[in-house]
């Protein structure tokens, strides 16, 4: 997946919130005193980012944007794109500018390689073993405050899809809602008066009964919330093709294949950005050349 998809992503909104980040990632480190008191601002140096294990690269372009808050003086050369699987030992970056500014922002450029590519090969895992079915794989909104765009471009990278990036993007009726609404109808019916156009609504059902409703409403989407295989087989048989059905809750890469298998046209999974582990990479000097 070439690094243009970044580009596309992070516009606007996105773009904004990713700079904003980078400005408080710089911020939190304070002034680099240690770098400051052993190198000048003439001092240059060169460094290379290297792929300790096999992983999917995600979060390079941001390498050239933290530098570029220390000043203009550093060049980059990405190796990879976003996206790709690389080996343990890859070169996926080079960097040559003033020590004191590279020095400043190794760790927040590492901080959001490691992290991101992490997402990224976690993704890569559930996706591949979607393959050959026509469910699409898709993330949630459990993500880490300040960093909802760059965690879901990251599951861009590693091959799955987003659910909603706001909570604008699709109106979900969830537990809570309808609990309080009263009832799906009640809810739907709400949202149609209130919204003109209204975006798609989507409902969460936890019982058949909830199901038959929801399938009489006027909606796009039904997601079937932590059902056993028994109840989801009999879900999926009472959606007519019109709505559009979702998997989610307890979503493992044991049985993702197996829930696929079902025909749902979605499965959420949650652990794609709260539980992926990060990347490994290294961040390693080496002689100007």
């Amino acid at each position: 997946m070439p690094t243009a998809l970044f580009d596309e992503f992070f516009q606007a909104e996105a773009r904004m919130f990713l700079l904003a980040t980078i400005r408080i990632a710089l911020a939190e480190d304070g002034s680099d005193l240690t770098s400051l008191g052993l190198f000048t601002e003439n001092d240059m140096a060169q460094a290379m980012i290297v792929a300790k294990q096999d992983t999917v690269v995600a979060g390079l372009p941001i390498i050239p944007m933290v530098l570029e808050f220390g000043g203009d003086q550093c060049q980059v050369h990405l190796n990879v794109d976003d996206g790709e699987r690389v080996s343990d030992g890859a070169l996926v970056a080079a960097m040559r500018g003033p020590a004191v500014q590279l020095l400043k922002a190794e760790r927040v450029i590492m901080n959001f390689l490691c992290h991101l590519s992490g997402i990224a090969t976690l993704t890569a895992r559930y996706a591949d073993a979607l393959k050959g079915t026509k469910t699409q794989l898709l993330d949630t909104r459990k993500t880490l405050p300040g960093l909802r765009f760059p965690e879901k471009y990251a599951v861009l990278a590693g091959g799955g899809n987003n659910h909603r990036l706001t909570l604008a993007d699709m109106l979900m009726l969830k537990d809570n809602h309808i609990d309080r609404a009263g009832s799906i109808t009640r809810a739907v019916d709400a949202l149609l008066q209130a919204h003109s156009p209204c975006p798609p609504i989507e409902v969460e059902c936890r019982t058949i009964e909830e199901v038959e409703e929801a399938c009489q409403c006027e909606i796009q989407r039904i997601m079937l919330d932590n059902m056993d295989t028994e109840t989801i087989k009999t879900a999926l048989g009472i959606i007519p093709e019109t709505i559009e059905t979702e998997l989610s809750g307890n979503v493992t890469l044991e049985n993702i294949r197996e829930l696929a298998e079902l025909g749902p046209d979605y499965i959420s999974v949650g652990r794609l950005t709260h539980s992926a582990p990060s990347s490994d990479f290294s961040m390693q000097f080496v002689p100007l050349s």
